[in-house]
């Protein structure tokens, strides 16, 4: 098209006359349709050849180019399974196939894209704001040239055309920055930051790695969704300042508030998860997260009726949700904020979508036919396909024919293919005949514990129970964790977070806040932050906290958001776990993590029953640790040198409070272990030249005699409960001294 616009400009200088120059002009009317094409708004110009190549994105405030455009990277692209049209198919391989596009035109607010190979074209609507650049697939444009029967007629195949699985709606080519969020997709410095977003669930978004860049892209798929998919490109200066043309995003296309839930004050506070609370157990549990700072307090859906809603009220709460009403009540009127655990994507087995009959809407993993008809009594399955991939652990042998469950031993991957030991009506399902060609499989049990069952996410079943949960949402729930988000099937990055957000607008009023134990792009917007890590034991806790959610933490950030670092387990000493006995939870082992926690901006989530807590000697040393720096968190205190401090720190840091009732903060050494006074824990710091010994007892109290005085004198400390000592002793010394003294003790 270029060597057309040259050819109408030289034929403008070369000849004369009304008639050529109206012919000219209208050569020139059809050729500008197939220029260059631009989109810019208030903070960027695109701009796409017509030949659909990128050519340039540059930020407005800087003229500074965002794209590296040295490999040529066409804007939009089609994918299909194999090569269709007669004549294509005859030439080319039978494989997964990407045609990109090679032409753009645009008209009004509307694009039409053609593509190499591929007979047809798409069309896309583009919607331009100060704050976006949206792109939507409309439709193709299909001939009865697109698909003949062969050249010598003009029938088409009779198929529903095009045959595209993925229709590509972005792709630039964005050169690297000092931070890449990959859950959100956006690429960030102070300078600029350029990100592709969905703009609904059904959009797929991702981005590979290139050679000084990243290819930043937005599919729309077959399987979830084609014609009325789409994506934004977003370009701002820099920094947080991205975040307002999200909030903006977010309320053009009524996607749920991720911006304003990250901007609320109790983002980072830290949550007391409260285990059996009843009406007679609510005030005590208030006054424990109270005692320990605690602004948010959740329970599980499963401590009314079930892991996902799906059962009854139980026998606790006999006056079903005026009961759960009362209780919520109780804890709004404390100040504290209360919110709801959810295994949202699960039936458990003891479930009425199981029991009496297993519901069809329950999700299966492999898929088989009845090669022969299956009567009551028959204790072998014969299958048309190989069970191969069939599973083998035990509690999730498990098959699905109607409404009938049955365990088997094993399978045959030989001909004639079949499940064998098959034990009939498990899990107090019907036994039934089943006719041949009737297509069940493996039901899909949750790797967990193997005691649920999760459910099919193509159905209805999920809003089913999302209405229910709607309901229970309306007793006083303000915020929400989605647990056994991963619990769906392919392709997961649309289904983690639309099984989410299915759930989440039955939530009314929206939940201030959002986390799950998965996340997909489109949960960004529902989850101010993530992954609340499983349960970390006392004896390995400091390592894991800087295993996994401190290495989270700055991945999290890079995506404007914060990782939770919980969830804790509360032990107390001489508790079994895994077969041995631990020292339980200690006020350093706590502090430890909730200072890196604090460092990030981010909470943690610990698990409270009430027998626990009482049996727990040191339980208010713990309980003084997370109120200070739950009060550090609402205050925001610490000064980012702080922070960088303890995010560096392997020892651990201690939040002092001073004789003026002020915070300090110190990294500590802890005291060397002994194995004659196993029940000394403690940690050093300095403080105004001296060194400041903090110890107690694990698990009860005793005595110690230990030259620790100034100058080394002997002195005798009680150990029992958190206390302070100070002395001109040098760590070193400190340390030799208690080692003596429980040597000779």
């Amino acid at each position: 098209m270029a060597t057309l616009k040259n050819l109408i400009h030289g034929l403008g200088n070369a000849m004369s006359g009304t008639r050529t120059k109206l012919a000219l002009a209208a050569l020139a009317a059809v050729s500008s349709a197939w220029a260059d094409v631009t989109f810019e708004n208030a903070r960027t110009v695109l701009v796409v050849g017509e030949d659909a190549i990128v050519k340039s994105m540059k930020l407005k405030s800087t003229g500074e180019e965002l794209l590296e455009l040295r490999d040529p990277t066409p804007f939009m692209s089609v994918t299909q399974a194999r090569p269709f049209n007669n004549e294509i198919k005859l030439k080319f391989p039978h494989r997964r196939t990407t045609y990109p596009a090679n032409s753009i035109r645009r008209t009004g607010d509307r694009l039409v894209i053609g593509f190499e190979t591929a007979p047809y074209e798409a069309v896309v609507s583009v919607k331009t704001t100060d704050n976006y650049i949206a792109f939507t697939l409309d439709d193709f444009i299909v001939t009865e040239k697109s698909y003949p029967l062969c050249p010598t007629t003009t029938v088409p195949l009779d198929f529903t055309a095009p045959p595209v699985e993925e229709f590509r709606l972005v792709q630039l080519p964005v050169k690297n920055r000092k931070n890449y969020g990959e859950w959100l997709d956006v690429q960030w410095d102070d300078s600029a930051a350029v990100g592709v977003f969905a703009i609904s669930e059904h959009t797929q978004i991702d981005a590979e790695p290139r050679n000084g860049y990243r290819l930043m892209r937005a599919d729309a798929i077959r399987e979830v969704k084609l014609r009325g998919t789409g994506a934004a490109v977003v370009v701002d200066a820099g920094g947080e300042s991205i975040l307002d043309r999200i909030d903006a995003l977010e309320k053009d296309y009524g996607l749920p508030r991720g911006v304003e839930n990250r901007r609320n004050p109790l983002v980072n506070a830290s949550i007391y998860f409260a285990r059996d609370l009843t009406l007679a157990t609510v005030d005590r549990h208030i006054a424990m997260a109270k005692k320990g700072g605690f602004r948010l307090m959740q329970t599980g859906i499963a401590n009314f009726m079930g892991p996902n809603g799906s059962r009854k009220y139980n026998a606790k709460f006999p006056n079903g949700f005026a009961d759960v009403k009362a209780v919520l009540d109780r804890i709004h009127a404390a100040g504290i904020v209360p919110g709801m655990h959810i295994l949202h994507t699960f039936v458990d087995f003891n479930s009425s979508l199981i029991k009496g009959g297993a519901d069809r809407r329950l999700q299966l993993r492999e898929h088989y036919t009845l090669a022969r008809a299956l009567g009551p009594n028959d204790t072998e399955v014969f299958v048309d396909e190989n069970p191969q991939n069939a599973e083998r652990m035990e509690r999730a042998r498990i098959l699905k024919f109607g409404k009938e469950l049955m365990s088997y031993e094993s399978f045959t991957t030989e001909r004639p293919y079949r499940f064998i030991g098959v034990k009939r009506g498990v899990l107090d399902t019907p036994i039934a005949a089943h006719e041949e060609g009737l297509i069940g499989g493996t039901l899909w049990i949750c790797e967990y514990g193997g005691k649920n069952v999760y459910i099919k996410q193509d159905s209805d079943l999920q809003d089913e129970i999302a209405q229910r949960v709607g309901e229970f949402w309306k007793a006083g729930m303000r915020f929400v964790y989605f647990d056994g988000s991963e619990g769906v099937c392919a392709p997961f990055g649309y289904h983690v977070a639309n099984a989410q957000y299915r759930m989440w607008k039955h939530l009314e009023p929206q939940p201030i806040l959002g986390e799950g134990a998965a996340k997909g792009h489109f949960s960004w917007h529902m989850l101010s932050g993530a992954n609340a890590f499983d349960v970390f034991f006392p004896e390995e806790f400091k390592e894991m906290i800087d295993e996994h959610p401190a290495f989270e933490a700055p991945f999290m950030k890079r995506n404007f958001s914060r990782v939770n670092f919980g969830w804790w387990g509360f032990w107390g000493p001489g508790s079994k776990i895994r077969g041995k006995t631990t020292i339980g939870v200690q006020p350093d082992i706590w502090e430890y993590g909730t200072a890196k926690a604090a460092a990030w901006d981010s909470p943690a989530s610990v698990q409270m029953g009430l027998d626990a807590l009482a049996a727990h000697p040191r339980l208010d040393d713990i309980l003084e640790v997370m109120r200070r720096w739950e009060d550090v968190r609402e205050r925001n205190w610490l000064t980012a040198e702080m922070k960088e401090k303890i995010r560096a720190s392997k020892r651990g840091h201690h939040l002092y409070l001073n004789e003026n009732g002020e915070y300090e903060l110190y990294e500590i050494e802890m005291l060397p272990k002994c194995e004659k006074m196993a029940g000394l824990r403690g940690f050093i710091f300095e403080r105004k030249g001296k060194r400041i010994v903090a110890y107690w007892h694990t698990s009860g109290s005793g005595t110690l005699k230990a030259a620790l005085g100034n100058g080394g004198s002997p002195m005798t400390l009680q150990v029992s409960n958190l206390k302070y000592l100070e002395t001109d002793l040098s760590c070193a010394d400190i340390c030799t001294a208690i080692s003596k003294a429980i040597a000779q003790d």
